[in-house]
Protein backbone atom coordinates (compact mmCIF):
# COMPACT_ATOMS: atom_id res chain seq x y z
CA UNK A 1 0.00 0.00 0.00
CA UNK A 2 2.64 2.32 1.00
CA UNK A 3 4.88 1.57 -1.90
CA UNK A 4 1.14 2.67 -4.54
CA UNK A 5 0.72 5.76 -2.50
CA UNK A 6 4.71 6.78 -3.01
CA UNK A 7 4.94 6.22 -7.15
CA UNK A 8 1.23 7.48 -7.17
CA UNK A 9 2.07 10.49 -5.73
CA UNK A 10 5.51 11.02 -7.86
CA UNK A 11 3.54 10.47 -11.14
CA UNK A 12 1.02 12.78 -10.01
CA UNK A 13 3.12 15.67 -8.90
CA UNK A 14 5.55 14.83 -11.30
CA UNK A 15 3.43 16.11 -14.03
CA UNK A 16 2.14 19.00 -12.36
CA UNK A 17 5.17 21.24 -13.08
CA UNK A 18 4.22 21.21 -17.15
CA UNK A 19 0.56 22.11 -16.03
CA UNK A 20 2.31 25.11 -14.21
CA UNK A 21 4.28 26.00 -17.21
CA UNK A 22 1.15 25.86 -19.40
CA UNK A 23 -0.31 28.20 -17.06
CA UNK A 24 2.15 30.84 -16.79
CA UNK A 25 1.00 34.04 -18.02
CA UNK A 26 -2.69 33.59 -18.67
CA UNK A 27 -2.59 34.00 -14.64
CA UNK A 28 -1.43 36.17 -12.07
CA UNK A 29 0.28 34.00 -9.48
CA UNK A 30 -1.92 35.56 -6.94
CA UNK A 31 -4.97 34.83 -8.97
CA UNK A 32 -3.65 31.33 -10.11
CA UNK A 33 -2.99 29.76 -6.68
CA UNK A 34 -6.41 31.82 -5.56
CA UNK A 35 -8.83 29.64 -8.12
CA UNK A 36 -6.41 26.35 -8.16
CA UNK A 37 -6.92 25.82 -4.28
CA UNK A 38 -10.89 27.60 -3.97
CA UNK A 39 -11.66 24.82 -6.48
CA UNK A 40 -9.99 22.15 -4.66
CA UNK A 41 -11.52 23.08 -1.51
CA UNK A 42 -14.75 23.09 -2.80
CA UNK A 43 -14.97 19.81 -4.49
CA UNK A 44 -13.65 18.34 -1.03
CA UNK A 45 -16.48 20.30 1.28
CA UNK A 46 -19.49 19.30 -1.77
CA UNK A 47 -18.11 15.76 -1.12
CA UNK A 48 -17.67 15.40 2.86
CA UNK A 49 -20.87 17.16 3.28
CA UNK A 50 -22.28 14.82 0.59
CA UNK A 51 -21.12 11.33 2.44
CA UNK A 52 -21.48 13.37 5.70
CA UNK A 53 -17.76 12.55 7.12
CA UNK A 54 -17.02 16.24 7.51
CA UNK A 55 -15.02 16.43 10.88
CA UNK A 56 -15.43 19.35 13.37
CA UNK A 57 -12.47 21.12 14.43
CA UNK A 58 -11.62 23.40 17.82
CA UNK A 59 -10.25 26.74 17.31
CA UNK A 60 -6.62 25.47 17.95
CA UNK A 61 -6.96 22.63 15.02
CA UNK A 62 -8.71 25.65 12.68
CA UNK A 63 -5.91 27.98 13.75
CA UNK A 64 -3.46 25.27 12.65
CA UNK A 65 -5.33 24.50 9.19
CA UNK A 66 -5.18 28.19 8.48
CA UNK A 67 -1.43 28.37 8.92
CA UNK A 68 -1.11 25.10 6.86
CA UNK A 69 -2.79 26.83 4.56
CA UNK A 70 -0.45 30.05 4.15
CA UNK A 71 2.18 27.68 4.07
CA UNK A 72 1.25 25.32 2.09
CA UNK A 73 -1.92 26.32 -0.03
CA UNK A 74 -0.91 30.09 -0.34
CA UNK A 75 2.80 31.77 0.07
CA UNK A 76 4.47 28.99 -0.97
CA UNK A 77 2.79 28.15 -4.20
CA UNK A 78 2.86 32.16 -5.40
CA UNK A 79 7.04 31.48 -5.09
CA UNK A 80 6.94 28.84 -7.59
CA UNK A 81 4.14 30.26 -9.75
CA UNK A 82 6.36 33.41 -9.83
CA UNK A 83 9.53 31.26 -9.86
CA UNK A 84 8.82 30.31 -13.23
CA UNK A 85 9.41 33.25 -15.10
CA UNK A 86 13.08 33.33 -14.06
CA UNK A 87 13.93 29.89 -14.33
CA UNK A 88 12.64 26.59 -16.36
CA UNK A 89 10.31 24.05 -14.77
CA UNK A 90 12.78 21.25 -14.67
CA UNK A 91 15.80 23.46 -12.36
CA UNK A 92 12.17 24.12 -10.17
CA UNK A 93 11.80 20.90 -9.73
CA UNK A 94 15.73 20.46 -8.77
CA UNK A 95 15.11 22.82 -6.11
CA UNK A 96 11.70 21.99 -4.88
CA UNK A 97 13.72 18.57 -4.16
CA UNK A 98 15.31 20.31 -1.24
CA UNK A 99 12.08 19.36 0.95
CA UNK A 100 14.25 16.39 2.11
CA UNK A 101 16.63 18.11 3.58
CA UNK A 102 14.40 20.58 5.09
CA UNK A 103 12.37 17.62 6.65
CA UNK A 104 14.56 16.19 8.05
CA UNK A 105 15.80 19.69 9.66
CA UNK A 106 12.21 20.53 10.94
CA UNK A 107 11.35 17.54 12.07
CA UNK A 108 14.44 17.60 14.05
CA UNK A 109 13.65 21.44 15.01
CA UNK A 110 9.76 20.51 15.65
CA UNK A 111 9.11 17.00 16.67
CA UNK A 112 12.45 15.91 18.13
CA UNK A 113 12.94 13.02 15.79
CA UNK A 114 16.34 11.40 14.97
CA UNK A 115 17.21 10.89 11.48
CA UNK A 116 17.72 7.43 10.24
CA UNK A 117 21.01 6.30 9.79
CA UNK A 118 20.19 5.33 6.21
CA UNK A 119 18.40 8.65 5.74
CA UNK A 120 21.83 10.91 4.82
CA UNK A 121 23.38 8.60 2.45
CA UNK A 122 19.98 7.97 0.53
CA UNK A 123 19.85 11.88 0.59
CA UNK A 124 23.60 12.53 -0.38
CA UNK A 125 22.81 10.30 -3.81
CA UNK A 126 19.46 11.66 -4.23
CA UNK A 127 20.51 14.86 -4.56
CA UNK A 128 23.81 14.65 -5.96
CA UNK A 129 21.75 12.69 -8.83
CA UNK A 130 19.22 15.42 -9.22
CA UNK A 131 22.83 17.83 -9.31
CA UNK A 132 23.92 15.50 -12.29
CA UNK A 133 20.64 15.27 -14.07
CA UNK A 134 20.07 18.83 -14.85
CA UNK A 135 24.03 19.41 -14.90
CA UNK A 136 23.79 20.88 -18.60
CA UNK A 137 20.78 22.75 -17.66
CA UNK A 138 22.82 24.17 -14.52
CA UNK A 139 25.95 24.86 -16.64
CA UNK A 140 24.02 26.40 -19.22
CA UNK A 141 22.95 29.06 -17.29
CA UNK A 142 24.31 32.14 -16.63
CA UNK A 143 23.76 33.41 -12.93
CA UNK A 144 22.16 36.67 -12.81
CA UNK A 145 19.99 38.29 -10.47
CA UNK A 146 16.99 37.11 -12.07
CA UNK A 147 18.09 33.39 -11.69
CA UNK A 148 19.41 34.36 -8.67
CA UNK A 149 15.40 35.49 -7.57
CA UNK A 150 14.27 32.58 -8.74
CA UNK A 151 16.22 30.26 -6.87
CA UNK A 152 15.52 32.16 -3.51
CA UNK A 153 11.96 31.67 -4.61
CA UNK A 154 12.19 28.32 -4.62
CA UNK A 155 13.94 27.83 -2.07
CA UNK A 156 11.54 30.06 -0.03
CA UNK A 157 8.69 27.77 -1.28
CA UNK A 158 10.13 24.69 -0.69
CA UNK A 159 10.80 25.42 2.80
CA UNK A 160 6.91 26.67 3.31
CA UNK A 161 6.10 23.03 1.40
CA UNK A 162 8.35 21.68 4.40
CA UNK A 163 6.43 23.90 7.38
CA UNK A 164 3.26 22.60 6.28
CA UNK A 165 4.50 19.15 6.50
CA UNK A 166 5.01 19.28 9.88
CA UNK A 167 1.74 20.68 10.53
CA UNK A 168 0.02 18.06 8.71
CA UNK A 169 1.92 15.90 11.16
CA UNK A 170 0.83 17.66 13.76
CA UNK A 171 -3.04 17.14 12.58
CA UNK A 172 -2.12 13.31 12.57
CA UNK A 173 -0.76 13.04 15.67
CA UNK A 174 -4.14 14.38 17.10
CA UNK A 175 -5.94 12.24 14.86
CA UNK A 176 -8.06 14.85 12.56
CA UNK A 177 -9.46 13.68 9.52
CA UNK A 178 -6.53 14.36 6.19
CA UNK A 179 -9.70 15.14 3.97
CA UNK A 180 -11.48 17.47 6.20
CA UNK A 181 -8.24 19.44 7.92
CA UNK A 182 -7.29 19.66 3.95
CA UNK A 183 -10.31 21.50 3.24
CA UNK A 184 -10.13 23.92 5.71
CA UNK A 185 -6.37 24.46 4.71
CA UNK A 186 -7.12 25.30 1.28
CA UNK A 187 -10.35 26.89 1.74
CA UNK A 188 -7.96 29.39 4.49
CA UNK A 189 -5.15 29.68 1.49
CA UNK A 190 -7.65 30.62 -1.22
CA UNK A 191 -9.38 33.50 1.18
CA UNK A 192 -6.21 34.67 1.96
CA UNK A 193 -4.86 34.72 -1.89
CA UNK A 194 -8.87 36.57 -2.40
CA UNK A 195 -7.90 39.25 -0.03
CA UNK A 196 -4.25 40.12 -1.46
CA UNK A 197 -6.12 40.12 -4.99
CA UNK A 198 -8.57 42.72 -3.82
CA UNK A 199 -6.12 44.97 -2.36
CA UNK A 200 -4.13 44.77 -5.24
CA UNK A 201 -6.68 44.86 -7.51
CA UNK A 202 -5.96 42.08 -9.60
CA UNK A 203 -8.08 40.57 -12.66
CA UNK A 204 -9.99 37.41 -11.24
CA UNK A 205 -11.51 36.84 -14.33
CA UNK A 206 -9.11 36.92 -17.19
CA UNK A 207 -9.63 35.59 -20.61
CA UNK A 208 -7.74 32.34 -20.36
CA UNK A 209 -7.48 29.34 -23.69
CA UNK A 210 -8.52 26.03 -23.08
CA UNK A 211 -5.27 25.25 -22.88
CA UNK A 212 -4.96 26.82 -19.23
CA UNK A 213 -8.39 26.10 -17.81
CA UNK A 214 -6.99 22.23 -18.51
CA UNK A 215 -4.15 22.81 -16.51
CA UNK A 216 -6.40 24.96 -13.90
CA UNK A 217 -8.22 21.25 -13.86
CA UNK A 218 -5.65 19.05 -13.40
CA UNK A 219 -4.15 21.42 -11.04
CA UNK A 220 -7.18 21.59 -8.80
CA UNK A 221 -8.00 17.94 -8.83
CA UNK A 222 -5.45 15.74 -9.61
CA UNK A 223 -2.27 18.28 -8.12
CA UNK A 224 -3.93 19.15 -4.93
CA UNK A 225 -7.25 17.17 -4.38
CA UNK A 226 -5.93 13.61 -5.22
CA UNK A 227 -2.02 14.49 -4.82
CA UNK A 228 -2.15 16.24 -1.28
CA UNK A 229 -4.42 13.81 0.17
CA UNK A 230 -2.23 10.87 -1.29
CA UNK A 231 1.27 12.76 0.29
CA UNK A 232 -0.42 13.04 3.50
CA UNK A 233 -1.41 10.20 4.39
CA UNK A 234 2.17 8.56 3.32
CA UNK A 235 3.52 10.89 6.12
CA UNK A 236 1.24 9.69 8.67
CA UNK A 237 2.51 5.88 7.29
CA UNK A 238 6.11 6.56 6.49
CA UNK A 239 7.13 10.18 8.17
CA UNK A 240 7.86 12.92 6.56
CA UNK A 241 11.32 12.51 5.84
CA UNK A 242 10.83 9.58 3.62
CA UNK A 243 7.59 11.06 2.25
CA UNK A 244 9.62 13.84 0.82
CA UNK A 245 11.95 11.39 -0.93
CA UNK A 246 9.40 11.03 -3.14
CA UNK A 247 10.43 14.76 -4.55
CA UNK A 248 13.70 13.66 -5.73
CA UNK A 249 11.95 11.60 -8.53
CA UNK A 250 9.93 14.35 -9.72
CA UNK A 251 12.13 15.65 -11.95
CA UNK A 252 12.17 12.07 -13.58
CA UNK A 253 8.38 12.45 -14.18
CA UNK A 254 8.91 15.75 -15.71
CA UNK A 255 12.12 14.90 -17.88
CA UNK A 256 9.78 11.82 -19.33
CA UNK A 257 7.10 14.36 -20.67
CA UNK A 258 9.96 16.64 -22.02
CA UNK A 259 11.65 14.14 -23.59
CA UNK A 260 8.90 13.05 -25.83
CA UNK A 261 6.60 17.06 -25.54
CA UNK A 262 10.19 19.40 -25.86
CA UNK A 263 12.76 17.28 -27.12
CA UNK A 264 14.48 17.19 -24.36
CA UNK A 265 18.41 15.72 -24.97
CA UNK A 266 19.88 12.94 -22.87
CA UNK A 267 23.64 12.97 -21.61
CA UNK A 268 25.97 11.12 -20.04
CA UNK A 269 25.52 12.71 -16.67
CA UNK A 270 21.99 12.70 -16.99
CA UNK A 271 21.94 8.90 -16.71
CA UNK A 272 24.27 8.92 -13.73
CA UNK A 273 21.90 10.76 -12.53
CA UNK A 274 19.47 8.34 -12.86
CA UNK A 275 21.13 5.40 -11.58
CA UNK A 276 22.05 7.61 -8.06
CA UNK A 277 18.12 8.96 -7.12
CA UNK A 278 17.15 5.28 -7.66
CA UNK A 279 20.39 3.99 -5.84
CA UNK A 280 19.37 6.32 -3.01
CA UNK A 281 15.48 5.50 -2.98
CA UNK A 282 17.10 1.49 -2.71
CA UNK A 283 18.93 2.65 0.12
CA UNK A 284 16.16 4.50 2.21
CA UNK A 285 14.02 1.65 1.64
CA UNK A 286 15.80 -1.83 1.57
CA UNK A 287 18.01 -0.50 4.37
CA UNK A 288 20.92 -3.23 3.35
CA UNK A 289 23.05 -4.12 6.45
CA UNK A 290 25.76 -3.94 4.38
CA UNK A 291 26.05 -0.29 4.13
CA UNK A 292 25.85 0.23 7.83
CA UNK A 293 28.53 -2.42 8.41
CA UNK A 294 30.93 -0.83 5.59
CA UNK A 295 30.38 2.32 7.05
CA UNK A 296 30.59 1.21 10.88
CA UNK A 297 33.83 -0.77 9.54
CA UNK A 298 34.98 2.36 7.85
CA UNK A 299 35.07 4.43 11.39
CA UNK A 300 36.79 0.94 13.13
CA UNK A 301 39.77 1.44 10.77
CA UNK A 302 40.40 5.27 11.43
CA UNK A 303 40.41 4.45 14.98
CA UNK A 304 42.85 2.17 14.63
Amino acid sequence: MNVLLYFSVVIIWGTTWIAIKLQHGQFSPVIGVFWRFLIAAMIIFIGLLLTKKLKALNLWDHLFCALQGLCIFGFNFICFYSAVAYINSGLESVIFSMAILFNAFNNKLFFQQKISFYFIPASILGLAGIVALFWHDLFTAHLNSKILLGIGLCMLGTYGFSLGNMISIRHQKRGLDVLSTNAYGMLYGSVTMLLIGLITQQDFFPTITLQGLFALGYLSIFGTIIGFTLYFILIGRIGAGKAAYSTLLFPLVALSISTIWENYHWYTLSCIGVFLILFGNYILFAQPKWLSKLISHQGESRKV
